[in-house]
Order: structure tokens, then C-alpha cells, then sequence
């Protein structure tokens, strides 16, 4: 399965793991709870979405990257404890309590959370002293004599032999024990992520273009050499900084992430080429309307994958619109409900202690979701711009001395009305900008192949589809109204020819 099936799928384990019955008792009992065993090529996610599954379901992670462990870390340090067996003294052998379920108590201990999934990436790579104990580990829960928590979920990750040398294979007593999934590297899928995520249009587009080189490893005279996901998202990462900083990503820069060198050449030309195309077809201009009319021609003639490329640039330029519109919209939307908070509180209190209140709960709520191991950068970058905008309400209403809660009501909703129309101005410039990217290509291509390409892009794309869906965009239903109509007319087509081939076949036979 994919990596976003793999997701959901783990999650709905979660969730069974997690169901009690009438007297409070786990549904399914500790013991019939199997740790699940995630085996897929490096670099597809798996990490990424324990992190989304934790985040989302609300429970706490604790991961570990199990090769960087010893048996001593893993299992706790023995020392000498006595105990008394039928009256007689012994010494007897017990353990330090495991790094790895100490910091799973410590979290509980932390953050309150007392459910959550123990992720262990690279199981199947561990030492040779360890190995017996991670098999214990899967197998009973169990580190020494310490076991893990009720309510705690085991997620192992694994990659297969062919990716690793120094893998280990599971023998049959332990693969009895856990609930394997396969995962595969799929592009429709990391396609999805990548655009969530905002990575540069040109990886994007180059791999819409050249879907083979999304995931390769080969084994040659030189070694291995290969192309994955984490390669290509943290080169787009690179690419957005060296932009920003003005600087040039060359081929070698490309290969230090891209180990597979003719696709690291080839990425490399198309990044220039990436460039080339945001000169020639003048994209600002584009989007504000400011096309000339060679533009249009020069585009029309070119070849498809240069065409790709262009609508690319379009769309990369349309999602960071739609994004900054997106997360204006839900900085609103939270200060809107700090602001009602607010609202109901400076009757009875200062209005700069409310502020003071309303700020270390906020900051609270992020500490404790870091702890929990459910912060991802967008939450993140959004609770602290929150607690920014909270504290400059404070400061303002200290700097001006507004005491009274009616006046200070009113200051901080005039200030609050600043993000509102902030909001409203990225709206408006982001489907200003939906516009005339349709006009164009309409008057470029017209009802054409490109078209029906655009339009699908917007869809997929979670930022583009998000504006589209809350501010709407009258070209985009157009014309995906007909792309629907032509769906249901040839799928009404396939339908008749089908059913005149089976009473053709029937008629033969009788």
C-alpha cells in the first residue's frame, strides 16, 4: 500500500487499540495488541506521518531511531537486588528502567497524556546484542523486567534487505506476533504532501514531468545510488533558502542530495531551465495581468513539457498566494476565539492580566504539544504567531494606559480588525491573481489538454483547492463543470460500448 493508506490504516489500529468496552477494560486486551511492523524503501514518510497520526488523534509520540542505541540504553543497566525466597536470602539480577520506556513515562509524567505510540524506526538494523531484545520487545512489551504502559502503541519501522545490507531478517515466532504493512513509494500520494507542505514548484513540476526519477536505487560498479523522497524534499528546502538568499543551487549542490547522478544532472538542467522559463514568460506579469501578446504565442509553439513547466510556475505562484491567504484566515480565526475569550473576562479582571492569562495558557498549549511529540512547523508557526499578536495587544494597551474594559475592548477589536482586513487584502490579490492565470491560458491554449491539466493541479493542490473552495473562483468552476460533464459523457460512452460487446458475445454464443 501507499504511504497515505499506511497512514490511515495505522491510525484505525490505533483507535481499535484504544476502544474500551462497558467497564472501562481495553477491548482488545494488552496481550492480543500487536505492535505494528512498517517495512518501505527510506525516505517515504514513515516518520512524517506518526507525527500526523499523533497530532491528529491526540495521543503522545516518542520516537527513537533504534540504531543509535546500545543493549545497555535499550535495556536498562543490571545491578544486585536481594530478595527472600522461602525464607532463604538471594541476590538476584534487575535493571535500571530502559532509556526508551523512561521516556515514554516521562512524557505521561509531562504532558499528562497517558496514550500514545512508541515509534522505533530502523528495528530491523539494530546490533547484534540488542537484536534479542528488540525481538522480546515485540514480541511480550517488555525491556528486562519493565513493561510498557497500557494504551501505548508499538509502531516499528524496517527497510527491506534490498535498501540496507546490515538488515536482519524476523524470525517466524516474531512476525507471528506483529501486524505487518508494506509500504511502496508512490508520487500521487508524496504529490499530495509536497504541495501541503509548499515545496518549490520546480521539484514539483519536474517530477509531474519525470515520475520515473521520483524513487530510484540502483546498485552499480560505483555503489549504490539513489533518488527518494527525504532527498527531494530536502533539496527543495535548499532551494527556497538559496533563493531567498540569492544564491545558486548547481548541479553538485543537487547531487549532494540527489545520489543518482544522471538524475541530479538532469534535475539540474531543468532547474535552469525552471528559471530560464520565469524570465521568458515574464509569470509576474502573468498573474497581474500584464501579459503581451508574444507571451501568448511564444507559449502556444512551445513543446508540452515546456508548457508543463510554465503552468508549473503558475501554480507554484497561485499556492503561495492561497497559502498566505490560508494562514492569515486561521490567525484570525484564532485570535478571534482569544478575543471572545477576552471578551467574557475583563468584566472581572484587568484587562492587561486577562491578556497576560490568555498568553501563558497559549504558550502552555504549544510547550505541551511539542512535549507530546504532536508539533509540526505549521502548527507551530501558527500558535506562535498567535502568542505575537496576543502580546502586542498587551504591550500596546500598557504603552497607551487603557485600564477600563470598555475602552480596552474596544483598542484591542480595532487592532484585532488590522488582521481582518489584512485577510481580506490576500484574498483579494490571490483571486485577482486565480483570474488572470485562467485568462491567460484561455486565451492561450483555449478549451485544450492544458486547461483540463490546470484546472486538475488546482484541485490537488491543498492551499489552491482550499482558496478556491472558501473564496471561490468562477473561471475554475467553469471549467471544472465541463471537465465533469466530459467525464460522465465518456464514461456514458464506455458504459453503451460495453454493454453492445457483451450482447454481441452473447448473441455469438447462442
Amino acid at each position: 500500500m501507499n504511504i497515505k493508506q499506511a497512514k490511515q490504516e495505522i491510525a484505525n489500529t490505533l483507535k481499535a487499540y484504544l476502544t474500551r468496552d462497558g467497564l472501562g477494560n481495553y477491548l482488545i486486551p494488552a496481550v492480543r495488541q500487536r505492535p505494528v511492523l512498517l517495512m518501505g524503501p527510506p525516505g517515504i514518510g514513515k516518520t512524517q506521518i506518526m507525527e500526523q497520526i499523533a497530532a491528529e488523534e491526540g495521543v503522545g509520540l516518542v520516537a527513537y531511531t533504534i540504531t543509535h542505541h546500545t543493549r545497555q540504553s535499550a535495556i536498562g543497566l543490571p545491578f544486585i537486588e536481594k530478595r527472600t525466597y522461602g525464607g532463604e536470602e538471594f541476590s538476584v539480577t534487575e535493571y535500571t528502567m530502559s532509556e526508551i520506556l523512561a521516556s515514554v513515562y516521562q512524557l505521561m509524567e509531562r504532558t499528562g497524556i497517558k496514550e500514545g505510540i512508541l515509534f522505533l524506526d530502523e528495528i530491523n538494523c539494530v546490533s547484534e546484542t540488542l537484536a534479542p531484545m528488540m525481538l522480546q520487545f515485540l514480541q511480550c512489551k517488555t525491556f528486562g523486567n519493565q513493561r510498557l504502559p497500557e494504551g501505548w502503541l508499538i509502531v516499528a519501522a524496517g527497510n527491506p534487505p534490498e535498501y540496507n545490507k546490515s538488515v536482519r531478517d524476523f524470525d517466524v515466532v516474531t512476525l507471528d506476533r506483529v501486524k505487518r504493512i508494506d509500504v511502496e513509494g508512490d508520487f500521487a500520494v508524496w504529490k499530495e504532501y509536497a504541495y501541503r507542505k509548499g515545496l518549490h514548484g520546480a521539484v514539483i513540476s519536474y517530477l509531474d514531468i519525470k515520475k520515473e526519477n521520483f524513487y530510484r536505487i540502483e546498485t552499480t560498479v560505483d555503489g549504490l545510488q539513489f533518488a527518494t523522497a527525504r532527498g527531494w524534499e530536502d533539496l527543495s528546502e535548499l532551494i527556497i533558502a538559496y533563493e531567498k538568499l540569492g544564491l545558486r543551487v548547481d548541479r553538485e549542490v543537487v547531487g549532494q542530495y540527489i545520489q543518482l547522478p544522471r538524475v541530479a544532472k538532469d534535475f539540474a538542467n531543468y532547474l535552469e531551465l525552471y528559471y530560464k522559463y520565469q524570465r521568458t514568460y515574464h509569470v509576474e506579469d502573468i498573474l497581474t495581468g500584464t501579459w503581451q501578446s508574444i507571451t501568448m504565442l511564444e507559449l502556444r509553439e512551445a513543446p508540452f513539457d515546456e508548457k508543463l513547466s510554465v503552468m508549473g510556475l503558475l501554480l507554484s505562484r497561485l499556492a503561495e498566494a492561497a497559502r498566505e491567504t490560508r494562514r492569515q484566515d486561521e490567525l484570525t480565526t484564532a485570535l478571534h476565539t482569544a478575543l471572545t475569550d477576552f471578551k467574557g473576562k475583563i468584566a472581572d479582571a484587568e484587562p492587561q492580566a486577562v491578556l497576560a492569562q490568555l498568553l501563558w495558557q497559549r504558550q502552555e498549549k504549544l510547550k505541551r504539544a511539542k512535549e507530546a511529540g504532536q508539533m509540526d512547523k505549521e502548527t507551530r508557526d501558527l500558535g506562535l504567531r498567535e502568542i505575537h499578536a496576543l502580546e502586542d495587544y498587551r504591550q500596546r494597551l500598557v504603552k497607551e494606559e487603557i485600564t477600563a474594559s470598555g475602552e480596552a475592548m474596544e483598542a484591542v477589536r480595532g487592532w484585532f480588525g488590522g488582521e481582518v482586513e489584512k485577510r481580506r487584502a490576500l484574498a483579494a490579490e490571490a483571486g485577482a491573481r486565480f483570474d488572470n492565470a485562467f485568462r491567460f491560458l484561455e486565451q492561450t491554449f483555449g478549451q485544450s489538454q492544458e486547461l483540463v491539466i490546470f484546472v486538475t493541479e488546482i484541485t490537488s493542490g491543498h492551499d489552491t483547492s482550499w482558496f478556491v473552495e472558501n473564496f471561490g473562483c468562477d473561471a475554475y468552476f467553469r471549467h471544472n463543470k465541463e471537465l465533469l460533464f466530459d467525464d460522465t459523457r465518456r464514461r456514458i460512452r464506455d458504459d453503451i460500448a460495453a454493454a453492445r460487446a457483451a450482447q454481441q458475445e452473447e448473441n455469438t454464443h447462442e
